[in-house]
């Protein structure tokens, strides 16, 4: 007897390889944690094997989950354009959207220049500022969607997926235990800038801020020079910056929620279908670090 993949399945599988959770990816699917188990479950029954690892410390996808989750992605893909093509083909207008400097320049282009050729009647606006400024200017009305970074221990919006900080340097860069250690930060209000200095002083690391600016081109040009170290979401960091966790004085960071804001309730049609269209394509697999 012939066997489908169905889509809500795909879409819990989805959702938890991209959480490495049960219970985060029910939150993103609007279920809860035992109907994700029980699709999971099914899934595996469908497929012949295990997709998750799972121990009560985390959730580890399978080799034959990697496999499936490839195919799962384009069905989904196909799937979601084909539903908007068909049930929203009218979709136009304009679409404001907030992001940090960072998603802007790495996570969105691609998605955004798919977007626009999916869709050429909506018309794309995107502003830079940090996920406090650009929250607040949607509570005012300036912006439709934001991409915005949390804390796990704050998440608010849709979560997307689930990301890994790092520091970062350049190879010119010599750490002097001795010093202060010289950071290139984001100003004042980047989520990641106080995990980064509440890690360090939890671990009694002095610091000093040496170079700060709203610019992803400009940290990653002051990090390059060697003038000090920074603080990256795992697909943010350029090639020619180079991991140092775990050194001497690095402490330790934890995990960050990349998630997306919106109002269903008080969207347009094209607001709905962009805010739809991010949530799917950040939660996707993206590049790991060197």
């Amino acid at each position: 007897m012939q066997r489908d993949l169905e889509i809500d399945l795909l879409r819990s599988f989805v959702a938890v390889a991209a959480q490495s959770n049960f219970t985060r990816a029910a939150t993103a699917v609007g279920r809860t944690q035992s109907a994700v188990s029980l699709q999971i479950k099914r899934l595996e029954e469908i497929v012949g094997d295990a997709l998750f690892e799972r121990t009560r410390q985390s959730v580890t996808i399978t080799r034959a989950g990697e496999t499936l989750l490839v195919y799962a992605n384009r069905i989904l893909k196909t799937n979601d354009e084909a539903l908007s093509h068909l049930t929203r083909p009218e979709a136009a207008g304009l679409v404001r959207i907030g992001a940090p400097d960072d998603y802007a320049a790495r996570l969105l282009p691609d998605i955004l220049a798919q977007f626009s050729s999916d869709y050429p009647l909506i018309r794309i606006e995107v502003t830079c500022d940090n996920s406090v400024e650009l929250l607040e200017m949607q509570r005012k009305g300036a912006l439709d969607i934001v991409v915005a970074t949390h804390p796990l221990h704050d998440v608010a919006g849709q979560v997307a997926r689930r990301e890994r900080l790092h520091w970062v340097a350049s190879s010119r860069f010599v750490d002097d235990p001795d010093k202060p250690l010289p950071l290139v930060l984001f100003p004042a209000g980047c989520v990641c800038r106080a995990l980064a200095l509440g890690a360090l002083d939890q671990g009694d690391r002095k610091w000093s801020v040496a170079y700060s600016t709203r610019s992803l081109a400009l940290i990653e040009g002051a990090v390059a020079t060697g003038l000090g170290v920074s603080v990256m979401e795992a697909s943010t960091i350029p090639e020619s910056l180079r991991i140092v966790d775990g050194q001497p004085g690095f402490p330790p960071l934890p995990d960050v929620a990349i998630s997306v804001h919106h109002r269903p309730a008080d969207q347009s049609a094209q607001v709905s279908l962009a805010a739809e269209v991010l949530f799917g394509e950040l939660g996707k697999p993206m590049r790991q670090p060197r």
